[in-house]
């Protein structure tokens, strides 16, 4: 059974937080806050809330200033709000369906109307999200593709170059996997790929981003310097090999750089890692390089 959406109700009378309550009781996952300071909270909150009921009038923070808030910040911009309110003048809907409101109900509250514009609004929103994974995921793996991680590495390497931050990139590419395909069919050739990026997901830290950038490659983009990122490179590779994925041996050749503000276009380090795994692969693969200003350093590979 699929898990059940979280309603986040917002409403500075209890009694009025309890009456939607009911309204909603056994199809979504209730959370409630009785003013707006609460509220910027809990929607930052994971779960993030699915869909927000909004009351208008409110003490300190009225439901107009809570929602512009909520679309001001990119945690909560993506959460609909539906304004629940006795003020019914036309001018008052507009002005909550121009800060971006998703919908209006006015108050008393009718339980059916309730229902049916919540569950409108929760499948719209789901089925957004939905797209949006299938346009910034790779299919096979689930992992990010190649999209998003350039248009994230391009973000990181801002902030690299404004807060002298440091960010490490790592490529991965399969060894052989040509042979994979060629002698156990492209089905065992996916599940390698699966498992593989299912590994790479497990030990990686949640701020990484790790994307498979096409056929047998990926690419790891970690917030921290050469010396870390070379460690955690040459652990991942001892997992690869012990992992055997799909019942195969497999073997993976790894490049290593750390980026700096030099070189301000992503591409540039893009491929200097792709140069750290050809010269992994020519050196005998199963193996990583680290790619420094000037010369590669290839480091001790396990066996297989």
């Amino acid at each position: 059974m699929d898990e059940l959406q979280t309603v986040l109700i917002v409403d500075d009378v209890r009694t009025n937080n309890l009456v939607m309550a009911q309204c909603l009781k056994g199809l979504y996952q209730i959370r409630e806050a009785s003013n707006g300071h609460d509220c910027l909270r809990e929607a930052r909150r994971y779960p993030l809330p699915s869909l927000i009921l909004l009351d208008v009038i409110m003490p300190v923070l009225d439901g107009y200033e809570v929602c512009r808030l909520l679309k001001s910040d990119p945690v909560t911009a993506d959460i609909p709000v539906i304004f629940v309110t006795a003020k019914d003048a036309d001018e008052d809907e507009q002005k909550g369906l121009e800060l971006g409101a998703v919908d209006y109900i006015t108050k008393p509250i009718r339980p059916a109307i309730v229902r049916a514009r919540v569950s409108t609004h929760v499948q719209l929103k789901q089925h957004r999200d939905k797209l949006q994974f299938m346009a910034l995921h790779d299919q096979l793996t689930g992992l990010y593709n190649r999209r998003y991680l350039l248009e994230s590495a391009e973000q990181r390497l801002a902030k690299v170059s404004r807060h002298s931050s440091h960010l490490s990139v790592v490529m991965i590419d399969v060894d052989h996997f040509k042979k994979i395909n060629d002698e156990h069919g492209h089905d065992k050739g996916d599940m390698v790929l699966q498992q593989l990026a299912a590994l790479l997901k497990a030990n990686t830290r949640r701020e990484d981003v790790v994307a498979r950038i096409g056929g047998e490659e990926f690419v790891i983009l970690m917030d921290c310097a050469l010396e870390a990122a070379t460690y955690r490179s040459q652990r991942l590779l001892h997992l690869i090999v012990d992992m055997c994925p799909a019942g195969l041996k497999v073997s993976c050749s790894l490049g290593v750089v750390q980026a700096n503000a030099k070189h301000p276009d992503f591409s540039y380090w893009l491929k200097r890692a792709d140069q750290a795994v050809y010269q992994a692969k020519s050196r005998g693969r199963n193996c990583v390089v680290v790619a420094g200003d000037d010369t590669s350093v290839l480091l001790e590979e396990p066996s297989l």
